[in-house]
C-alpha cells in the first residue's frame, strides 16, 4: 500500500527548493535535512519528480550529495551552466564551489 504525501509536506519541500538561489545547488539530503527530515532524501527526490503538478520551481538546482545531475534529465546541466554552475571532467557539479550554505 503506497502512503499519500500531504500537500503541506510537499510544499514545504518545494519552498526549501525555492530558497536556492542562482548559480547555487543543494542536494537532496541537504534539502532534507532544511526541513527537519534528516533520513528523507529519497523522498525529496520524489516529491521533484513531481514538482510540475504543483507550479515552478527551480529542481533542477538539486542534485546528488556528489554533485551528480539528475539520470534522466540532460536539460538540468544546460539550465545549471546557463546559471554560471560549473561541472567537473566527471560530470559532476563542484560542490566546494556551488553548494548553498544555507
Amino acid at each position: 500500500m503506497r502512503k499519500v504525501l500531504h500537500e503541506d509536506l510537499i510544499y514545504e519541500i518545494l519552498a526549501a527548493v525555492g530558497e536556492i538561489p542562482r548559480g547555487k545547488v543543494a542536494s537532496y539530503g541537504q534539502i532534507a535535512r532544511l526541513i527537519g527530515r534528516d533520513n528523507n532524501a529519497r523522498l525529496i527526490g520524489n516529491v521533484l519528480s513531481h514538482a510540475e503538478l504543483y507550479g515552478s520551481y527551480p529542481c533542477h538546482r538539486v542534485v546528488n550529495h556528489a554533485g551528480r545531475p539528475a539520470p534522466n534529465w540532460p536539460e538540468q546541466q544546460h539550465l545549471l551552466e546557463r546559471e554560471g554552475v560549473q561541472f567537473k571532467p566527471n560530470g559532476c557539479v563542484d560542490m566546494k564551489r556551488f553548494r548553498w550554505e544555507c
